[in-house]
């Protein structure tokens, strides 16, 4: 028998994939999926999401004309067929690596790619921007917003249907729905949606009705607009409300996801229409690969693997968010008033531990975080003390409430603020470093940030002791532990000596830094101790407020004073400091490091640091430098 010849070889753009026959679209998506298996089990990255949406990403870029026809992908974690099918193929295996392919959609990246994206819920209201302005400007273009149902749990989504079904421009919504998020989704969407996917009877019709429509000769195309009235008909007799409909669009589904014929006919159909359509979409997230098909959550987003075995999860090294898990569940036993809150990051921010403990105080609120400060809010006023976990980068989009529904009334909420910081390999749209600078000028809110595993309990225990809204940032990393400043009592807008001379006359340098950066000032200090320079390190552990007097000793006493914050110098703690000192007209001279203004691209945390000069022997040649010692 003779050996196939793969086909991704010959695959460089969307139109070589649009004269395949059905067969090869099958082996392709077979091809596609093992790609994707060994490119992620190398690089790591995400898996189960990608897996689902291997025969969609083929059937969209069958029908569409891509990249003159737009297709918006969600979040875009979901995006890499979409790639390997537009070109990118030779170099797929540089996924998430420095220099490499972003795992995300970036417009800098191929013209396939018409809109950056990294957060979830924004490809609705993108997409109708795209086809508004196509229209305006005399384009016939199409353009495709592709949606998971997790993403379908945040209210800018919801914004985005309105306005579609107010314009009536021809967009094409395909609702991916596979009862996942990052997490089993939550709330009465999902539960919607598969009370539409249980219809069982509307569909059957549905599909016989499309066959002979399509089958009548001569005039079959000519009824296919009058087959959608009759279809909507229809559902009123076997269900008496579509809230797609309600808004304005066409509704066809549920179609299985994986079923390419039936999955391009419908797209095709579709296409047709000229209206705005949700097409909802089965899929099963995984598909293909075991380990992922019978535990989704897990291998949302990976490390490298061996695939024969799997994920290994157990490094033996603690991380912050681990520990975070750990003190929020002996919080709970402490204190029944404890309630965690999570925007569909359960396991991400350590939450797992506390919800099967008690689940009565957990709340998974769905990809919403804005809900999920304000809804924090509410359980503050009403006597409870919330602790909502979030992704740093996912806080940007609660700023308002944060701001107007909690530090304005000053209510105790606790938001342990994950991924601060730098974090490897997502790039741009994941990067944990505005924290400080978009929250360090709003009233009454307490910014901490702790470097080892003790210090992080004592501020989670002092935080539900403190009335007001507090805030703990901590990065994606190992955390230290054993330092005996770790388990020093907390005083009020003071730091703690982690390495202080005895000796007046070493009285020239202070190292102070934010808590993340514990192990990099160290080893910096270790190497300006090799060249001479003996350097004290103060862990600030309060960011806001700050106990001024007590600081300006500090300042005072030092011929110079270096701070290292792993966050964006701009408006950072950094500067406040460099304003104080200039208020208090010290004549020492203050050195702010941080994070360029820039967006950086990938790489690992390490290789971000050293780029922004916030590594040991980056920090270590700065000081070295400044001092005339290199």
């Amino acid at each position: 028998m003779q050996e196939q010849i793969p086909l991704l070889k010959n695959i460089h753009s969307p139109e070589d994939i649009k004269n395949l026959d059905f067969y090869d679209l099958s082996r392709l998506a077979l091809e596609i999926r093992e790609l994707i298996v060994s490119t992620v089990s190398r690089n790591g990255g995400h898996l189960a999401s990608n897996l689902g949406v291997v025969e969609l990403s083929i059937a969209l870029h069958r029908v569409f004309d891509s990249p003159n026809d737009k297709i918006i992908w969600d979040v875009g974690h979901q995006c890499y067929a979409h790639k390997i099918l537009t070109g990118r193929y030779p170099v797929f295996t540089t996924l998430r690596q420095s220099d490499g392919i972003s795992g995300f959609p970036k417009r800098s990246e191929s013209p396939h790619d018409c809109f950056d994206t990294g957060h979830a819920s924004t490809s609705i209201s993108s997409a109708l921007g795209i086809l508004a302005a196509e229209r305006s400007l005399g384009s016939a273009n199409r353009t495709v917003a592709v949606i998971g149902d997790g993403a379908l749990t945040g209210g800018l989504a919801y914004e985005a249907l309105s306005h579609a079904g107010l314009l009536e421009l021809p967009l094409v919504v395909v609702l991916n729905d596979n009862n996942m998020s990052i997490g089993p989704n939550t709330g009465g969407f999902s539960k919607y949606l598969s009370r539409l996917s249980m219809k069982a009877k509307y569909q059957k019709f549905r599909r016989t009705v499309d066959f002979l429509v399509k089958n009548i000769p001569f005039v079959g195309h000519s009824l296919f607009k009058i087959m959608y009235r009759l279809k909507r008909a229809v559902k009123a007799v076997f269900y008496t409300d579509n809230f797609f409909v309600d808004l304005g669009f066409e509704y066809v589904g549920p179609i299985d996801g994986h079923q390419l014929p039936q999955l391009i006919q419908v797209i095709q159909d579709a296409k047709n229409l000229n209206k705005a359509v949700v097409i909802h979409v089965i899929t099963r997230k995984g598909k293909g690969y075991s380990f992922a098909e019978d535990d989704p959550g897990t291998y949302h987003g990976v490390p490298a693997f061996e695939i024969d075995k799997g994920l290994t999860l157990n490094s033996g090294q603690m991380t912050f968010t681990q520990v975070f898990g750990n003190a929020i569940l002996e919080a709970a036993h402490t204190d029944e008033r404890v309630v965690a809150i999570t925007a569909a990051m359960e396991e991400g921010t350590g939450l797992s531990s506390f919800r099967k403990a008690f689940p009565n105080r957990f709340y998974d609120v769905g990809i919403a975080e804005c809900h999920a400060l304000s809804f924090a809010a509410g359980l503050a006023a009403g006597g409870l003390r919330p602790i909502v976990a979030v992704y740093s980068t996912f806080i940007q989009r609660a700023v308002d409430q944060i701001i107007h529904d909690i530090c304005l009334q000053n209510l105790p909420v606790t938001i342990a603020l994950d991924r601060s910081g730098l974090v490897s390999d997502d790039g741009e749209t994941h990067q944990g470093i505005y924290d400080i600078s978009l929250f360090r000028s709003v009233p009454n809110l307490t910014i901490l940030a702790p470097a080892g595993q003790e210090e992080l309990f004592i501020m989670l225990n002092w935080c539900l002791q403190n009335s007001g809204p507090l805030l703990i940032r901590y990065p994606k990393a190992i955390i230290p532990s054993g330092d005996p400043a770790f388990s020093l009592p907390m005083e009020q807008g003071r730091g703690v000596w982690i390495r202080r001379q005895e000796n007046p006359i070493d009285k020239k340098l202070c190292i102070m830094f934010t808590g993340s950066l514990y192990f990099q000032v160290q080893e910096a200090c270790n190497i300006m101790d090799s060249k001479g320079l003996k350097a004290d390190i103060y862990n600030l552990r309060f960011l806001k407020p700050i106990d001024e007097d007590h600081l300006s000793k500090i300042l005072e006493y030092y011929e110079q004073i270096i701070i290292v914050e792993e966050a964006i110098l701009a408006g950072g703690f950094g500067e406040y400091v460099s304003a104080l000192a200039l208020h208090l007209n010290c004549q020492n001279k203050i050195l702010p490091l941080g994070v360029r203004e820039k967006f950086d691209a990938l790489g690992k945390r390490d290789e971000l640091l050293s780029r922004n000069g916030l590594d040991a022997k980056g920090i270590a040649d700065t000081v070295l430098k400044e001092r005339g010692l290199n």
